[in-house]
Order: C-alpha cells, then sequence, then structure tokens
C-alpha cells in the first residue's frame, strides 16, 4: 500500500498540464503580437507588439521572483509545505493584473478567470486580455504558471484544457 502511495504521490507531483503553445513554430513574441492585434481591427501592429513585449518582460520579472521548480504541481506542493514561499498560480495571475490594470489601453482591458474554482488539486488561475468592450471570453490567456515560467498563451474557447469563467470579483484587487 505504501507502495502504491509513494509511486502515486511521484505520478502526481511531477506531472502537469503542459500543452504548445498556439502557432508554437513561430517566436513566442511574434505569436503574441499577432493574436493581440487579432483582437480587433483598430489595433495596429506597433500597439499589439508594444503590449506583447511589456507581457514577456513583467512575466521575466515574475520568474525571477517566484523563481518556479520543475512541474507546476510540484511547485505548488513546495509552496504549500512552506519550502518556496510563493508561486501558485493565483499569484502570477493577481501580480500580472496589478500591473497591467494600471495602463490607460485604447484597445486592451485585463481580466482574471478561474477554472474548476474551489477544487483543492485543479483550480486554475490566469490573466486575460480582450480587447477594450469585447467579451473576455474572446480574448487571449496569458499564463506562465502552466509550463514552471515560460509564457503559455492561447485563445481563451481554444484552451480545451480549461473550463474557464471570469472571475470578476478578483478584479478589485
Amino acid at each position: 500500500m505504501y507502495k502504491f502511495l509513494l509511486n502515486f504521490s511521484v505520478l502526481f507531483f511531477f506531472t502537469a498540464c503542459t500543452t504548445p503553445n498556439v502557432e508554437s513554430k513561430k517566436p513566442l513574441a511574434q505569436t503574441l503580437t499577432s493574436l493581440l492585434q487579432s483582437l480587433d481591427k483598430e489595433i495596429d501592429y506597433k500597439e499589439a507588439e508594444a503590449l506583447s513585449s511589456e507581457i514577456l518582460r513583467e512575466t521575466a520579472k515574475l520568474r525571477k521572483t517566484f523563481d518556479p521548480i520543475a512541474q507546476p504541481h510540484f511547485n505548488n506542493f513546495l509552496i504549500n509545505v512552506g519550502v518556496k514561499e510563493k508561486g501558485l498560480c493565483y499569484q502570477w495571475s493577481d501580480a500580472l493584473y496589478l500591473h497591467f490594470s494600471k495602463r490607460r489601453d485604447r484597445h486592451f482591458e485585463f481580466h482574471l478567470l478561474v477554472a474548476n474554482r474551489g477544487e483543492y488539486f485543479s483550480e486554475h488561475n490566469v490573466l486575460v486580455v480582450s480587447a477594450k468592450g469585447k467579451a473576455v471570453m474572446d480574448g487571449i490567456i496569458i499564463d506562465p504558471w502552466r509550463k514552471p515560467g515560460e509564457l503559455y498563451i492561447s485563445r481563451v474557447k481554444e484552451d480545451k484544457k480549461y473550463n474557464w469563467e471570469h472571475r470578476i470579483e478578483r478584479e478589485v484587487l
């Protein structure tokens, strides 16, 4: 029985939700810029490129702050047992939201999404960028937790791993 539990624990903590980035053959900055620009016909390339660059810089800054290890679930385990201080998915998304919600963009809005709300082992939180005045669920997921410290991006509707819902109550951080 103990051997089974040990094997299960190792398997659980060293596996995680990892899927490739959208259009992963392109450099990430170019892919993100294209996705951001596609949110609305009024968004020009330079505006999308500037936001893309800022997202990549802020994610890199948070990677240094949170210092993620290995797989996300193992990283969470280390945080929950007190070995690491921070780096849970909601801490990544909250930090990104706090940074980007201070911007006064003409064409972009920033939101928080959650999947599996309240489920201890499967709740997941992300930042979403949407076009101003457009549906949040038409936005782009910004998720540096899923692949520890590496940015995962996807259209919300194309991310089949999770069933997302708008987490508007947290947007008053």
